[in-house]
């Protein structure tokens, strides 16, 4: 079924325009009477199409129920910028495996470093590359992209978390021995191409967050996060 993101509904009714409402009607050729669903913070709300115009989709409300699709687990990832597009990557499939919240932050190893202007400009971009990731996968909630922050900055974002888990390359724990199973919430950070500074990891310890280990083999920026979304929500029983 099409499922679509919109405001908290203030009636038995949900009226789309724009964007969606021209996908509604004319890519999906979706007829009066079909049923659709909208997402709003993990409600799914289940919808009959009540009326279709060229700017607008009445839609009445039937039935709601929380969306089966979010994960148990709230899951923050801290990214230091990457070059390229490989940010885009990332919030792509992280947002289909399950993560909630995104944080790009800038640490030494950073070969990008967006100001604050370009940054917002980019920032947008990546707001819609979630919310389309998280249609395509039937998400019940749009991942938040977060302000650029410095990594003393985020080191303290960090703090909000249950359980705080550091990404390095050169040891810690296993992944796979870490508590995850009971966390209600959950805070990795990973580095950029260059990985991170000893000064980093010590001020990462020094906030709390454990040192994990991948392995012998060195992951790529993009890849990393996207393995260690994949392996909690499998270990936290979400996959």
């Amino acid at each position: 079924m099409p499922r679509f993101f919109t405001d908290a509904p203030a009636s038995d009714f949900i009226t789309v325009t724009g964007s969606d409402a021209r996908h509604i009607g004319y890519s999906l050729r979706m007829k009066k009477g079909e049923e659709i669903t909208f997402c709003h913070s993990g409600t799914d709300y289940n919808c009959v199409i009540e009326s279709i115009t060229e700017t607008e989709v009445l839609c009445r409300v039937v039935g709601t129920e929380t969306s089966r699709s979010e994960p148990s687990v709230e899951l923050t990832l801290y990214q230091a910028y990457p070059k390229q597009d490989k940010l885009e990557l990332i919030i792509q499939k992280t947002t289909e495996l399950g993560v909630t919240r995104i944080v790009p932050f800038i640490s030494s190893r950073c070969i990008a470093r967006p100001d604050e202007k370009s940054y917002r400009k980019k920032q947008e971009r990546m707001q819609k590359i979630a919310e389309e990731a998280a249609k395509q996968s039937g998400r019940g909630i749009i991942p938040e992209i977060a302000p650029l922050m410095t990594m003393k900055q985020a080191l303290e974002d960090m703090k909000k978390s249950e359980l705080k888990l550091f990404c390095y390359e050169n040891g810690g724990e296993k992944l796979s021995s870490m508590p995850v199973a009971e966390a209600k919430s959950i805070a990795v950070m990973i580095g950029s191409e260059g990985g991170f500074e000893r000064a980093e990891a010590e001020a990462a310890e020094n906030a709390g967050a454990t040192q994990i280990w991948l392995g012998e083999r060195i992951l790529r920026c993009e890849t990393c996060p996207i393995a260690v979304t994949a392996i909690l929500m499998n270990l936290t029983g979400n996959m």
